[in-house]
């Protein structure tokens, strides 16, 4: 099969699970039938999918991937005097290592809101079904929502990293708290607890909390980088900690804490 046709495929199958998107008209291009395609995957619940579908959606996913370029974990630069340590502003998943940390909501079931840009919505949407199925056997056999400042492991699926690390930020609505830095903290933590639990050499991080839940920025990266740099000071298997960094002003301000460079690579637009 085409991407076309795997794609059509697809909607089609999704349109007779969901009948009541059953009228939405396939558009002509491919950018409108991948946000179409998105749309749905994002609404779609978590039951089971055929292995047809699985086999067609993977297909369709691993090409998209692979067209948009991938960057090896292992080939970026370690930050100077931190040989632990990488700086880089792009695309989480587009990142070839051992696990990439997601900003989760306590539901953590992925983002609902049809081709919303939070990283959430955007890990499972190309990581696949799977995904959203793998966290909701996670959070009924829970039984709860997931706590802030904990993280839970899955599979990637068709990402190019290997594991997926989902964890629940604070979320500032006044001033900033000493509770909110140290639940930030946990959440840092929990995910390197994990990922050396697991026996995994590389993590990469997410801005964890300063988008839609409004942590400050600066404050944050402090966190992130102590919290970091203290648990790289025991005995584990963690050979590499990604800062993964989208914006520019990110970018400045793990730059001027880091005191170090960044490689910066030019991918293939993702398609919002």
């Amino acid at each position: 099969m085409t991407q076309e046709e795997r794609c059509r495929y697809l909607i089609q199958e999704l349109q007779k699970e969901m009948p009541q998107y059953g009228d939405l008209a396939i558009p002509d291009s491919e950018e409108g039938q991948w946000r179409l395609l998105r749309s749905l995957l994002n609404v779609r619940p978590p039951y089971p999918a055929s292995e047809e579908f699985l086999n067609v959606q993977d297909g369709y996913l691993s090409e998209m991937i692979r067209q948009r370029g991938i960057v090896e974990a292992r080939d970026l630069p370690r930050i100077k005097n931190a040989p632990h340590l990488s700086l880089w502003q792009g695309d989480i998943t587009t990142l070839r290592c051992d696990a990439i940390v997601n900003a989760a909501n306590s539901a953590l079931l992925g983002c609902w809101q049809p081709c919303h840009s939070c990283i959430d919505n955007i890990i499972h949407s190309l990581s696949g079904v799977e995904l959203r199925i793998k966290c909701s056997q996670i959070m009924e056999a829970q039984g709860h929502e997931e706590e802030t400042g904990t993280a839970k492991i899955t599979p990637a699926y068709n990402l190019p990293c290997s594991f997926v690390l989902h964890t629940v930020g604070p979320i500032i609505s006044g001033p900033l708290r000493q509770r909110d830095c140290e639940l930030l903290a946990s959440c840092y933590r929990s995910c390197l607890e994990l990922t050396a639990a697991n026996g995994l050499q590389s993590l990469a991080f997410c801005c964890i909390s300063t988008g839609v839940f409004h942590f400050p920025q600066e404050r944050a990266a402090e966190i992130a980088f102590k919290t970091v740099k203290e648990f790289l000071e025991t005995e584990s298997s963690i050979q590499q900690v990604i800062f993964n960094v989208f914006t520019d002003k990110d970018l400045a301000i793990y730059q001027k804490l880091l005191n170090g460079g960044i490689e910066r690579r030019r991918l293939k637009a993702w398609p919002r």
